[in-house]
Formats: C-alpha cells, sequence, structure tokens
C-alpha cells in the first residue's frame, strides 16, 4: 500500500531520518565491480580545525551531485572523504587553548606531551566538520575517511620524502624563504599573499670612501634591513655611476665599508639606480650577492626583531626599528627625502601578519624537473580544467615556479625523516626510525625539529588514500581518479602539487578533470570573512529552510570559475519550490489506486506532450552534467518540473482523474506517476533527501531512490507533432489567461471563445482544455478567412488575442462592464502619462544626467521605458474597446 504523504513537508524531521537510513543500508559505501567502470573523487580534505562555512558547503554539493548522478549512471561510484592535520592552524589552537585555560606555552610541556594534546584535541573536534558535511547530505563514504596523519598515509608521505631526496629532489640549503614573524616558521611562496599597501620611499645617502662630500643615494622601503648591508648595485651601464664601480662606501650607522658592484638586474629608472644589497634579507639581492661574493648578514631574529647583529638596535620590533633608524638618518644628515609609494607588501595566508624575507636554513623541492611532466598533461590535454581560461593560471605558474620550501617550524604534523649524527655531523634519510648512523655507525643521532609543508602530504591525497605505495587493489581500480571539484584559489597551493605528484610517484596524473569554482561571496558582492562579520553559517540555513534548498540554491546560483552572490532570499524561493514538489506528489498520491509506476497502452494528446517534453529533458540535462554545467542542469529540472508538470500537466489531467471513465483515470494517474518518479531521478542529486522521501512513499521496485537507474531517452517516447500540438493549445490558453487578468476578470467570469485558425483538427481537440483552462463557456473553431480583421473584431466588440497558431477572440460584454473598465484604463493612462513627462523632464535635465550616479540615471531611465511600453498597451487595448 502507497504511504500517504503528511500536509506540509517538514525537512527538519525528514533528513536526518534518510540520512540515517542511507547509512545504515550502506548506500554511500563504494566497492570495486568489474562489470561496472570506476567513478571516483577525493573530497578535499577540509582543516580538522574547521567549522562548515559556506565555501564547503558549495564545495560538498558540487561533488554530491556529481558522485550521485554518476552512482545512478551505473558507475563504481566511489566519494573518499577525510580531513587534514592543518599543521599552523592546529597548533596555533591548540597553543590558544593551553595558554587560556593553564597559562602555559607548548615549551613548557614539550614536544611530546604537547602533541599528545593535539590529538586529544583532534579527537575531541576533529569529527565536527564531518557531521556537519552528512547534515548537507555528503553521499561518502565515510567507512573510508582518512586524516593526512593516519598511519598509512603518514608511511606514503615518508617513502616520497626519501624518494625524493634520494632522487637529489629534495635537499636542505639556506637560501632567501617567506618568513612570518607570528607563526614563526617558514612559507612557500604559495603561502603568501600580496596586499598593495601605501608605503614610503626612504633615500638615504651613503658617503663614497675616501671622497668627500660625495654620495651615492639608495631608495629603500625597508631601512631597516639596511643594518644588514653588505653592498650597494649600480646597473653596468649607467654612465653616473659608471666611476664608482669597484669602490667601497660608508654604511651609515654601523659605519662598515661595503663594495660597489655593478649588476644588470639594477633599473636605471627605478628610484636614484642605486640599490643597497642585503643578501640575507631579499631574493633579488641574494641572487645578486652569489654572484658577487657579497657576505650575507641576517638582523632580524624568527619574531621580527632586531638581532645582535643590529648594534644598539638590537630587541627592537622591525617597526619600531625602522622609525628609530630613520630619526637617526635625519639627525645625521643622510636622509636625502621620503616620498610616497605603494607597493606589494607580502603577507601570511594565515594570520595576515607582514611576511618577512629572509635567509634560512631549510628543506627545499626542486620543481623544475618535476613541473615539465605536469605542464605537459595539462597542455596535451590529459588534464583539462573547467572553465579551460584556469588552464593558463595553472600553465603560468608552474612555467615560473621556484623551489618549494617545504619543511616549517612547527611540532604538529609529520616530522622531516631526518637524523643527524652528533659524532660526525652527517645526515641519515630514511622511512624507517635509524638507530644509527648510516656512515659512522654511532647511535649519538637525533632527529630534524621541523614538520613537512601541510600542503606535502595533501599532495598525495588522491592515490594515499587508496593504499599507495602498496599495489592495492582500490589503488588498482579506482585510480586515477575522475575530478576533482576546488576553488580556483587553491590552484598553487594544491592543484599543482597533486598534479606533479601524481606524475612523478605513479607515472599518471591523478585525475582528468580539475572542476574550479568561485567564491561564496555575500549579497553586496563582498568575500566572507569574520572581520567583516558577513558569514553565513550553512548549517543555521539548512535548519530554516531545509538541506535541499541550500543545495539547490548554491547550484542554481553557480557556474563553473565565477564567483556567486548568495541571496538568503532565494533560499525561501527553493523551499517553495520543494514545496510545490510536496503538494503535487500529496496530489497524486491523493488520487492514486495503482500499485506500479508504469505507461499505459492508450495516451491521449496531453499524456504524449509531457512524455515527449521529459523525453527532450532527459538528455539536455545528462549532457550538461556530463560537462559540470551543474547549474545549468538544475535550471532545466526546475522548469520542467514547475511549469510543464505542476502547473501544466497536473491542471491537464484533473478532469479525468475526477471524470467517471475508470480506463481514463487509471491511464492519467500511471502517466501521472511514470514521470513523477523520472522527475525524482532527475532532481535527485541535487535535492536529495525531498526525493527520497516521496519515491519512497510512491509504488517503486528497489529499496532507495539514490540506487536507482539514471534516466535515458527512449526513441518511442518522442511525440514531436503531438507536442507541437499541445502546445499551440496552451499557447491560446495562456494568451487567453494573461487578456483577461489585465483587464482583471475573475475565473468565475467565462466567456464565448472563438477559434480562429488554419490547424483546426488540434484546436477542436483542444476545445476541453480551452473551456476549462481558459474559461470559456462555450468554443467555436473557424477558419481564418471567417474571422475578419482585428477591427472587424473590436467593431463588434470582441476582445481579441493572437498567438503564432491562432486568433482568439471574446466578447468584450460578456467579461467586464465596459464604461467602468474604459473609465479605469483612461485614469491609469493619465496617470501613467504624467509619471513619464516628469521623468522626461529629469532626464533631459543635464544636472541630473551628469552629476547624478551612473547606476541611478540608468535605473531612471528603465523605468520610462518600462512606463512607455504600459502607455502604448493602455492605448491598444482602449482602441479595441
Amino acid at each position: 500500500m502507497n504511504r500517504e504523504l503528511p500536509k506540509v513537508y517538514e525537512p527538519q524531521e525528514v533528513e536526518g531520518r534518510i540520512y540515517k537510513m542511507w547509512e545504515e543500508h550502506g548506500c554511500f559505501e563504494g566497492h570495486r565491480d568489474p562489470d561496472k567502470k570506476p567513478f571516483t573523487i577525493v573530497m578535499p580534505p577540509p582543516n580538522v580545525t574547521g567549522q562548515l562555512h559556506m565555501g564547503h558547503a558549495m564545495d560538498s554539493t558540487l561533488q554530491d551531485i556529481l558522485i550521485r548522478f554518476k552512482r545512478m549512471q551505473g558507475y563504481a561510484a566511489l566519494w573518499v572523504p577525510g580531513t587534514d592535520h592543518a599543521g599552523i592552524a592546529t597548533q596555533i589552537k591548540v597553543e590558544e587553548e593551553l595558554r587560556k585555560n593553564e597559562g602555559l606555552t607548548r615549551y613548557d610541556l614539550g614536544r611530546d606531551k604537547f602533541l599528545e594534546r593535539v590529538w586529544d584535541w583532534k579527537a575531541k573536534y576533529g569529527g565536527r566538520i564531518v557531521e556537519q558535511q552528512k547534515k548537507l547530505g555528503a553521499s561518502c563514504d565515510w567507512s573510508r575517511a582518512r586524516f593526512t596523519m593516519d598511519d598509512g598515509l603518514s608511511a606514503a608521505v615518508r617513502h616520497v620524502f626519501v624518494t625524493l631526496y634520494n632522487k637529489g629532489l629534495i635537499y636542505k640549503g639556506s637560501r632567501i624563504i617567506n618568513w612570518c614573524p607570528h607563526c614563526t616558521t617558514a612559507l612557500s611562496d604559495a603561502e603568501v599573499e600580496y596586499k598593495e599597501k601605501p608605503g614610503h620611499l626612504w633615500h638615504i645617502k651613503y658617503p663614497i670612501q675616501g671622497e668627500e662630500g660625495r654620495y651615492v643615494v639608495v631608495a629603500t622601503t625597508r631601512p631597516e634591513t639596511m643594518l644588514g648591508d653588505t653592498g650597494v648595485a649600480v646597473n653596468p651601464n649607467d654612465d653616473r655611476y659608471r666611476d664608482l664601480v669597484g669602490k667601497t662606501c660608508i654604511l651609515p650607522l654601523v659605519d662598515k665599508e661595503i663594495p660597489i658592484v655593478a649588476d644588470e638586474y639594477v633599473d636605471m629608472e627605478f628610484g636614484t639606480g642605486c640599490v643597497k644589497m642585503t643578501p640575507a634579507h631579499d631574493p633579488n639581492d641574494f641572487e645578486v650577492g652569489l654572484r658577487h661574493n657579497l657576505e650575507s648578514i641576517r638582523v632580524l631574529d624568527d619574531d621580527g626583531k632586531i638581532n645582535e647583529n643590529g648594534g644598539k638596535y638590537q630587541g627592537l620590533d622591525r617597526y619600531e626599528a625602522r622609525k628609530v633608524i630613520v630619526e637617526d638618518l635625519e639627525r645625521l644628515g643622510l636622509l636625502d627625502k621620503i616620498t610616497d609609494h605603494t607597493h606589494n607588501v607580502g603577507t601570511c595566508y594565515r594570520c595576515g601578519t607582514d611576511v618577512e624575507p629572509l635567509i634560512s636554513a631549510q628543506w627545499f623541492v626542486k620543481m623544475e624537473p618535476l613541473a615539465r611532466e605536469a605542464l605537459r598533461v595539462v597542455n596535451e590535454g590529459e588534464v583539462k580544467f573547467v572553465p579551460d581560461r584556469f588552464s593558463k593560471t595553472y600553465t603560468n605558474w608552474m612555467e615560473n615556479v621556484h623551489d618549494w620550501c617545504i619543511s616549517r617550524q612547527l611540532w604538529w604534523g609529520h616530522r622531516i625523516p631526518a637524523w643527524y649524527c652528533d659524532d660526525c655531523g652527517r645526515m641519515t634519510v630514511s622511512e624507517t626510525d635509524p638507530t644509527e648512523c648510516e656512515h659512522c655507525h654511532s647511535t649519538h643521532i637525533h632527529q630534524e625539529e621541523d614538520v613537512l609543508d601541510t600542503w606535502f602530504s595533501s599532495a598525495l591525497w588522491p592515490f594515499s588514500t587508496l593504499g599507495w605505495p602498496a599495489e592495492t587493489e582500490d589503488f588498482k581500480y579506482f585510480y586515477p581518479t575522475d575530478v576533482l571539484v576546488t576553488g580556483y584559489d587553491i590552484i598553487f597551493f594544491w592543484v599543482a602539487r597533486m598534479i606533479f605528484s601524481g606524475c612523478e610517484h605513479t607515472g599518471k596524473p591523478p585525475f582528468h578533470t580539475v572542476f574550479i569554482h568561485g567564491l561564496v561571496r555575500d549579497d553586496k558582492g563582498r568575500k566572507m570573512s569574520k572581520s567583516l562579520g558577513n558569514g553565513i553559517d550553512p548549517l543555521v540555513i539548512a535548519e530554516q529552510y531545509g538541506a535541499d534548498a541550500l543545495r539547490f540554491n548554491l547550484v542554481t546560483g553557480n557556474s563553473p570559475g565565477n564567483d556567486m552572490r548568495f541571496y538568503t532570499e532565494r533560499c525561501e524561493a527553493m523551499r517553495n519550490f520543494a514545496n510545490k514538489i510536496w503538494n503535487a506528489s500529496r496530489f497524486l498520491m491523493m488520487n492514486l489506486t495503482i500499485d506500479r509506476c508504469e505507461l499505459p497502452e492508450h495516451l491521449e494528446l496531453e499524456d504524449k506532450w509531457i512524455l515527449s517534453k521529459l523525453n527532450s529533458v532527459i538528455p539536455e540535462v545528462t549532457e550538461n552534467m556530463d560537462k559540470y554545467e551543474l547549474g545549468v542542469a538544475a535550471q532545466k529540472v526546475y522548469d520542467f518540473i514547475w511549469d510543464d508538470y505542476c502547473d501544466w500537466y497536473i491542471e491537464l489531467t484533473k478532469s479525468r482523474l475526477q471524470g467517471e471513465d475508470a480506463e481514463a483515470k487509471i491511464n492519467a494517474q500511471k502517466v501521472l506517476c511514470y514521470v513523477l518518479t523520472h522527475i525524482l531521478k532527475l532532481l535527485h542529486p541535487f535535492m536529495p533527501f525531498l526525493t527520497e522521501e516521496i519515491w519512497q512513499a510512491l509504488p517503486h521496485e528497489g529499496d532507495f531512490l539514490m540506487l536507482q537507474r539514471w534516466p535515458e531517452h527512449h526513441v518511442e517516447l518522442d511525440f514531436p507533432e503531438e507536442e507541437k500540438a499541445m502546445e499551440m493549445i496552451m499557447d491560446a490558453i495562456g494568451a487567453v489567461r494573461t487578456r483577461r487578468a489585465e483587464m482583471n476578470v475573475p475565473p468565475s467570469k467565462r466567456a464565448h471563445l472563438t477559434v480562429s485558425t488554419l490547424e483546426q483538427e488540434v484546436f477542436t481537440a483542444g476545445i476541453p482544455f480551452l473551456k476549462r483552462l481558459g474559461y470559456g463557456s462555450d468554443v467555436t473553431i473557424t477558419g481564418v478567412a471567417e474571422s475578419g480583421s482585428d477591427a472587424d473584431q473590436a467593431a463588434k466588440g470582441m476582445v481579441t488575442v493572437i498567438t503564432h497558431a491562432a486568433r482568439i477572440s471574446m466578447p468584450m460584454a460578456e467579461l467586464v462592464d465596459m464604461e467602468k473598465e474604459r473609465a479605469r484604463m483612461e485614469k491609469e493612462l493619465g496617470k501613467s502619462r504624467a509619471e513619464l513627462e516628469k521623468l522626461n523632464t529629469k532626464l533631459h535635465n543635464p544636472g541630473f544626467v551628469n552629476k547624478a550616479p551612473a547606476n541611478v540615471v540608468e535605473a531612471e531611465r528603465e523605468r520610462a521605458e518600462k512606463l512607455a511600453a504600459l502607455i502604448a498597451k493602455l492605448e491598444e487595448q482602449l482602441q479595441a474597446m
């Protein structure tokens, strides 16, 4: 017996119950099947510290839509979930908690005890975001959930590190790196965000040694680093300074001789054409220093304070030191001038602190050899970006990539598997913890303190989660994965690193498609952030409107690669859509006496129309889904459900459902049920909870809608002629109803309809619909020649509407009180003309047009156009009367 649906759809009651049912029955599990083609997605692992935000909701929804779609298409679908240990973010969070609750630092606890606290924190809070993802319907195989510091994944990290080290692709060296004084760790180039900030250029005089009164003037944005200057560089082609090359100058405040060198790097047009060289604090100066054997002197410590090499400025914060140094230069008469200068300042992606370039001994990955293959697979189309424009973003970055700094000065993370010998000083790199030095066999060894960049482990995610480096059955079946769904903001952080890692370690790129989505912004177009206080909690929205409404809002507002604005009001519209489907389903259930949803042998005109429309929309939606045009696909499903099925087909069948003909009643039920089950399948990837709940109440075979086959096109259900005929009738009904609404005629007031058409057979078949839905008291079908002209019709007191296939006339007297309607329309016409005249006066006033904001002027022009159209329509209607 079919289950009756409650009067009101309550997503809060349905969603948790449905999700639990899916989970308990193993609906999300991905299994190897030799008879099926695999389809694999790995979830971009959210930070274990994370709480679901709207970006996560977007990312998760798009992946879930794809995996549900492919599962229904018959693929062995696997969606691998997991979380990332998020080195910096997690350590900072635990340190803050420790300091706040116990007044302790990590150093008070020591490394081992501190890491115990982090693992405890992870056990307590690490599953929070997983539970939140479930509330949005994420159909991941949770039995395969992984964490980037799981034993198997950690073993993969060590294997990769040792392999690359033995190939000479990982090395340790002193180079300029990006340093965050707040997080006190090195950062890779990708972790530095550049922000345009107002600043200054300080022009400083460096006296020439032995030439009284002669100076070179250097311009710098960071006067505090001059304490570490070891040279001044000029361009060898610069005639102004040619005679100074090879001489020395005096470094102000430090009173030390430094050489003047010639180097092509120097831009003669910028500043004074003289550049101070601080090899320990600038990447370009570092390279110049190597070419000219300049000393590297680091003058900042890890906290951004001047160190012992800074003389009397030692202990001052870098910005305090800047102020004091400028004052001292001015006092000594060595400050030539200060000019305003806007420049890009590197900031830490995590905390926003200004990054300090400084020389440091760190671990690096040589990128140039790895980038070659990663570029080839994209350039040759083995990996495609959707939209394609992001492939250019990727290739530009990879063609200019620098060596990757992979060491981080943290305790939480994968500790670098390198051990130093206390006796011979040499290093042992090993996948397993050694007990002795591999060189001198001393047991006095200690491990590297640093950990690996978090992105080092997540770069292996598509294959380490499947058991690699072991040749597991899962790895052989599910790898390479199919599509990566992610935002454009982590193409460099993660996408590029996965591609070169997959190519290097497995011989195959990790996926064939990178589906890029944009950011979810607020309704004003601003990025959502804590500082602006404009973040929207997706769980609050889901609780208020239902997860399905939130999902549908996110996907219909989305086009690949583009940012979208989030409007809460649209969730209300999507909830109304859910209610529309629910009410349509309830209507069918209340009229349902059949126990199988199958098509009848005999089909009426309206049945063939809806089946033909359904048969057209199925391949279109499928093609859009295959092209990752998920927003377009969702809109087509929405339009078919709302316009064709709910607003038209249900209305077209009501007379049969409520009539006395038993066979006609059963046939209408069968088509209604057949179309609804297909609608639910098409809609399921987008609105999984609602569709599963309705499907469970309908006659069905199988246990779950989510495991049903995706609808396919059936050529025998193409009825182009009947579809065309039915739409002629519908156009006529629509035109009549529109004109009646314009004239404020209530549905209860019926009128005789005269249809003049060349398609007399079609409209004769449509008479029942014209009478019931076009509010016709009676219907007469005539040929075109019999109807007369529009003027003739108007003279006879007829209201005429025209479609591409027919002219439909209605006696005006049967619809309205002519005098009252004429008076009403003339009043509206006069009011509209006066308003338009006032508006045109405003728009012809140069004071308004030139001074008002462009959007205001444009809005007024649009209002004028609408008024002009309304006036024309009113005049036409009055003339017809």
